[in-house]
């Protein structure tokens, strides 16, 4: 239980009627949640307007309102608080409800369209083996050491967010690293929120069904950075073309990590194999069990952080060698008879490229790459004919598949992939709409040495139809499939 005043701090007020010095138990932009004297938040969303339930709200027990019109029936007994913008307001009443708890973290948001789930994962996992109570809020789970919570966003709304913080913190946290979406900018889900630093991996094709165009998106991302202060460090991937976007006007200390330039922290891959990564990090050898020049940059990603937030060199180093790959991440399997099977997330064009140009790199040429690939519906429309170009150059054959249809008709779905094909590429392209039998397929024609690679959902167990989330694990069922034709 807060005082409104005191939650109202920070906030820039248009008008206040009625008290402030009222006890407020709760705040909820969900009219659903209103519990008694609770505040409620009349935010605009895409598909609806909170100003519409404000009344409905009263009657369930909410004492004050904030929102950006005053209604035109005023309760007395209601304190009315307007202001220019609910969203950003919300993110600085939740903060100020939970105690502001990012200001007593060392909180560390990565953002940039691929990368932020292993490089989040990796930092949680490195700070825990270096003996810090850490905690974690990715795309794949929320944890407070050991414990796990559920993860429904990439980066929660701001009154989960500082609740979960705050638990954080409560349970003896130091650190926390989180990943930043670029929705999670552009809805105000993290004002408020005092940050450590941040770091940018990369930025591609990903969101345009949001954001509408690239430049939008990129300014989305960058709003990250501009937010900001100057105890704050941000650091970039120097070998994208977006990083000094990034860097433009933000008041962060400014840093670059890189593989291929000049850069304030920088590593060089000297050897790629299945078995791991052998790479040289700043005049340092070290060897890692994740694979891929995508995560020789996340790798070098954690690095930098690490010692951006005071770690000793050669302990983050020791460290880095003894972390294994995040689930859904190029997680592959091998069987008797040399068979690898492979699962990523990848389900933007370039992470798909990243993904088979890393198999490409490492296989020797006589085995088949056989990519199981679909896209998502509901979704960025524009990139589907490009991820069956790119599956369909970088493989051997191709099987197109849904992904998570949603809404959509799949069969819809897997025809704009297939404009991607062209005549060259036709004869070596199937379409099975079930996502389970285009995986059995693949491993029914994979022969000994080949490599099959089954993108797109990576670490979610479920497959989304027409509202309905069906349980289904990629990993499962290809574990299951190479058992069937190898027996």
């Amino acid at each position: 239980m807060k005082l409104l005043k005191d939650i109202l701090y920070k906030v820039r007020i248009v008008e206040v009627i009625g008290s402030t010095n009222v006890a407020i138990t709760a705040i909820s932009f969900d009219s659903r949640k209103i519990e008694k004297d609770s505040l409620f938040v009349a935010t605009k969303g895409t598909q609806s307007d909170g100003h519409k339930y404000i009344e409905e709200t009263i009657s369930k027990g909410a004492i004050t309102i904030l929102c950006e019109e005053l209604p035109k029936k005023i309760n007395e007994k209601i304190t009315y608080i307007k202001v220019s913008d609910t969203t950003s307001s919300l993110g600085i009443l939740a903060s100020n409800f939970y105690d502001n708890p990012s200001e007593s973290l060392l909180l560390v948001g990565v953002t940039g369209t691929n990368g932020k789930t292993t490089t989040v994962t990796l930092l949680f996992n490195l700070f825990k083996k270096l003996g810090y109570k850490v905690g974690l809020i990715s795309t794949v789970k929320n944890q407070i050491n050991n414990e796990l919570f559920p993860s429904t966003h990439t980066t929660p709304d701001a009154i989960e967010l500082n609740a979960l913080l705050r638990q954080m913190v409560d349970k003896g946290c130091t650190h926390c690293f989180m990943e930043v979406s670029s929705h999670a900018v552009v809805q105000n889900r993290i004002a408020g929120i005092h940050f450590a630093g941040g770091v940018f991996t990369n930025i591609t094709h990903d969101h345009l069904d949001y954001h509408k165009t690239f430049d939008e998106y990129i300014k989305a991302k960058k709003g990250f950075f501009d937010m900001l202060g100057s105890d704050a460090f941000a650091l970039t991937n120097k070998d994208d073309a977006n990083a000094e976007v990034m860097l433009q006007n933000t008041k962060a200390l400014k840093k670059t990590y890189s593989l291929r330039s000049m850069a304030d922290y920088k590593c060089k891959v000297v050897e790629n194999q299945f078995s791991g990564l052998h790479l040289n990090i700043d005049n340092n050898e070290v060897w890692s069990k994740l694979i891929g020049n995508f995560n020789a940059y996340n790798l070098l990603a954690v690095y930098a952080t690490a010692i951006l937030l005071k770690e000793d060199k050669t302990n983050v180093l020791t460290t880095l060698s003894t972390l294994s790959s995040v689930e859904g991440r190029f997680q592959y399997i091998r069987t008797d008879n040399g068979i690898i099977g492979i699962v990523d997330y990848a389900h933007t064009p370039d992470a798909l490229t990243n993904v088979l140009k890393t198999i490409n790199d490492i296989r020797t040429g006589n085995e088949q790459v056989i990519t199981v690939v679909g896209c998502g519906g509901d979704r960025d429309a524009a990139k589907r004919p490009m991820m069956a170009k790119i599956a369909c150059d970088l493989s051997n054959r191709v099987i197109l598949t849904s992904d998570n249809p949603r809404s959509e008709d799949p069969d819809t779905i897997i025809k704009q992939m297939q404009k991607g094909v062209d005549g060259v590429n036709h004869k070596k392209t199937l379409s099975i709409t079930d996502r389970s039998e285009a995986i059995k397929t693949a491993c029914s024609i994979a022969k000994p040495g080949d490599i099959i690679l089954v993108s797109g959902k990576g670490h979610e167990k479920y497959q989304e139809i027409k509202g309905v989330k069906h349980s289904f694990d990629d990993m499962l069922v290809l574990q299951e499939n190479l058992k069937l034709f190898l027996k």
